[in-house]
């Protein structure tokens, strides 16, 4: 199983009065020449299954976009999602080293990664999906729905979804290069190229990195680890490919592949000084699409996909071992969105799914059966979320879950929000048949939630504040009493959540802020490596053909089994300018103040660095 970071004494940065105010999550914003994009105009799909503007979706749902991707700079998922409410990010160390998600306290086997519609389920002991592998340079945009939505996607959708979607080229065809290197022996490449020609769409992207990387590991933590550098490389394909059969009838096909290869430090009291522990990964997926518009009121897609994950590690020295799992999982779906009135519309659905994983120890498999549908919409004051699902997963038994949402818009520009939703997570196949430590027993967990909360928009502004509360109940542990996996615990959470994006002038700002309380009820502890606040602020302005950002992000203290991490802030700097139509130059500088932190006890994060960069683009 996977060991997640959360860190030590991290050196505090002076902004109490920052913690004290709303934080702004400083947002990367638009190019100097680009109109902000109100908010009315930005779509989701996530939120409901239907195309909405964002300001209308019920559950507690941001955006990230292609131009905050840009100017981020960032690499991978990863470091972009740690900027989101309601999101903590711990690691072992740097780029590509085992990484687990919390949303709202939940962990990462309880939030569902998407991309391009197409789940992502890991079936092995982990049970945790490899988003350390994911890099940005092919990827379109990024959308995060807090809370339970099972009723919308089914098993894993407790602290909610993080779908991906990757590159898609509209228009004339275009191509772009970008070349860029820094500290720890850092380098970075991508090319992607697309575009429409008449009634056929098509995407393709490619993109490689390599780091020296850092040790990781602390020495007087953990005496017997190897204190060398673990370096990391990966590359990413995507491919996507549509065409227009007949007017309202669309065929597509969408793949990508990301490989990543590294080293890694562990802990292990087993371990010596020589000993050196390396990581093979490869996932990626590949889906058909048939999108029909039967009548005026009839839309459907079909779809056929498999994603697969497969995860080899190996150590050499005074205890050689090799592990390869390999997770495959094929879906069939079928979603249908009818119209019933101007402003309702309904959807459902079919969908079946088939789960394998393969080690060298044991196979095993299984089918996991659908059936949902859902209402929305808006009458008057009034809007109306309703989704109901009921799934069966072989060997683990059936659970019907529900999402009922409500909003009553108070004034042109406020909105109050409630909701009520259910979901279930299944135990992976490595948890219920694993040898030695498998339980074939075991139950899925099922989780409660209820929300009340309240948006202001108005032009490019969009305010969420949203207070939640959850429960979960027979929680997927590893017993230690029992040497395997049970259904042990029982956990709650409370808190507040707030996100804010929106642009004043020549500055564009992201924020979010989030105070939680995730609690063992049956010891009243809180929950492992769970931090009670969370907060960002970042801020992109626009100076004489200058982008300049910063980019701050605070995680407070938070228990490591028997340790203590300490609270910490982090501070990035970004600058980017346009030269001429088809060129531009950027750079940034990662923990600009040198924190030394923490986010998995005894594994350090990277100190100060730098990277400069160079992009090219045109259309063709």
């Amino acid at each position: 199983m996977k060991r997640i970071a959360s860190g030590p004494r991290a050196r505090r940065w002076m902004l109490a009065p920052l913690s004290a105010a709303v934080p702004l999550g400083l947002g990367l914003a638009a190019p100097p020449a680009a109109r902000a994009q109100s908010p009315l105009e930005t779509v989701v799909v996530t939120a409901s299954r239907l195309p909405q503007p964002l300001t209308e979706a019920l559950p507690h749902t941001t955006v990230i976009s292609r131009e905050d991707i840009v100017r981020a700079q960032v690499p991978d998922l990863p470091s972009l999602l740690s900027r989101e409410a309601g999101l903590q990010i711990t690691s072992n160390g740097g780029l590509g080293t085992a990484t687990s998600i919390f949303m709202r306290g939940a962990g990462s086997s309880q939030v569902l990664i998407m991309v391009d519609g197409m789940p992502m389920t890991k079936q092995d002991a982990t049970g945790t999906v490899s988003i350390e592998q994911l890099m940005l340079d092919q990827v379109e945009r990024v959308e995060i729905v807090r809370g339970n939505v099972s009723a919308i996607y089914g098993s894993g959708a407790v602290g909610g979804v993080i779908q991906i979607f990757t590159r898609r080229h509209e228009g004339p065809p275009r191509a772009s290069v970008q070349l860029e290197a820094g500290s720890y022996g850092t380098s970075r490449a991508s090319a992607s190229i697309g575009g429409r020609q008449a009634a056929t769409a098509w995407t393709l992207g490619a993109s490689y990195l390599t780091t020296d990387g850092f040790s990781a590991i602390d020495a007087k933590k953990f005496a017997t680890a190897n204190p060398d550098d673990d370096g990391y490389r990966n590359r990413s394909l995507t491919l996507g490919l549509s065409h227009e059969v007949a007017a309202g009838h669309t065929l597509g096909l969408r793949a990508f592949s990301s490989q990543g290869r590294g080293e890694y430090d562990s802990g292990s009291s087993f371990d010596a000084p020589g000993d050196v522990h390396t990581r093979r990964s490869r996932l990626g997926s590949v889906q058909v699409q048939s999108d029909n518009r039967w009548t005026q009121a009839w839309e459907s897609m079909l779809s056929l996909g498999e994603f697969r994950d497969r995860d080899i590690n190996a150590q050499t020295g005074s205890f050689d071992f090799e592990s390869d799992a390999r997770t495959r999982t094929r879906a069939l779906q079928w979603n249908n969105t009818v119209a019933l009135a101007p402003r309702w519309q309904a959807t459902a659905g079919v969908s079946r799914q088939y789960q394998r994983i393969d080690t060298d120890e044991y196979e095993k498999s299984r089918t996991v059966d659908a059936l949902y549908a859902g209402i929305s919409g808006t009458a008057g004051p009034h809007s109306v979320q309703v989704n109901l699902r009921h799934d069966d997963t072989e060997g683990v038994g059936s659970k019907s879950t529900y999402y009922l949402g409500y909003g009553f818009r108070l004034t042109e520009r406020w909105k109050a929000i409630a909701s009520a939703s259910t979901a279930f997570n299944a135990p992976p196949l490595g948890y219920l048949y694993a040898p030695f430590f498998g339980n074939p027993d075991l139950r899925p967990e099922h989780a409660r939630n209820q929300e009340l909360g309240v948006q202001y928009a108005q032009g490019v502004h969009v305010l969420r504040i949203t207070a939640f509360r959850a429960r979960l109940r027979d929680q997927l542990v590893y017993d230690f009493a029992t040497n395997r996996f049970e259904n042990v615990a029982r956990t709650r959470n409370r808190g507040v959540e707030l996100s804010y994006s929106g642009r004043l002038g020549r500055t564009d700002l992201r924020a979010s802020l989030t105070r939680q309380d995730p609690r063992d009820e049956e010891t009243d502890q809180r929950l492992n490596r769970r931090a009670k606040t969370l907060a960002s602020l970042a801020v992109s302005h626009e100076l004489a053909g200058w982008r300049l950002g910063i980019d701050w992000r605070h995680t407070g203290e938070r228990p490591d089994a028997a340790q203590t991490l300490s609270d910490y802030s982090v501070v990035d700097l970004t600058v980017r300018r346009s030269i001429g139509r088809r060129w531009s130059v950027f750079g940034r500088i990662e923990n600009a103040g040198n924190t030394r932190y923490e986010t998995a006890y005894g594994y350090r994060q990277a100190e100060r660095s730098a990277y400069v960069g160079l992009q090219w683009q045109a259309d063709l």
